[in-house]
């Protein structure tokens, strides 16, 4: 359903995601526990949500590269994050980031950047945001992303820059 320009969150309809949810059940993929800790992210059942992106972590390292262990330590930074456990989340981000850029994983780089701007955005930290948005736009656009990828930068942008300029 997109975002809230304001708070940057995603917006969602809570009556699909509990049905989605039903859907998925007791499935432990990977792709369905990446998918149960956004979900359940959304809905604000931090804990259980928490959980999944553990145990989507815990699976990744055991079953797949280190490419496939960047989702799930990505939805993992995220739940802190909405947590408002800024510094585990922080950390988490800078370590994809930095790892990202190491492999050439440029879009994976972006949404890191992405999500540890809206860290900041929710420090209020709106400049190193900023920062962040700014270059994880120019990362997805040489990266060929798409354009729903670099809208939601682009909506960051505003944002940002709309608390600089109180």
């Amino acid at each position: 359903m997109g975002y809230d320009a304001a708070s940057l969150r995603e917006k969602v309809d809570l009556k699909a995601v509990g049905e989605r949810l039903d859907e998925l059940g007791n499935m432990r993929s990977l792709e369905a526990l990446c998918e149960k800790a956004w979900l359940l992210k959304v809905a604000g059942q931090l804990d259980d949500a928490l959980d999944a992106a553990n145990a989507a972590v815990r699976l990744a390292r055991f079953t797949g590269n280190r490419r496939d262990l960047m989702r799930p330590r990505m939805l993992r930074a995220q739940v802190l994050q909405f947590r408002a456990e800024f510094e585990p989340a922080l950390h988490e981000l800078n370590s994809l980031i930095e790892e990202a850029h190491t492999h050439e994983w440029m879009l994976y780089e972006a949404f890191a950047l992405q999500h540890r701007g809206k860290v900041y955005f929710d420090q209020k930290e709106y400049e190193l945001a900023l920062e962040d948005f700014r270059t994880a736009v120019q990362l997805r656009r040489d990266a060929g992303a798409s354009e729903e990828q670099i809208e939601s930068s682009l909506i960051a942008i505003r944002a940002a820059e709309s608390h600089l300029s109180l």
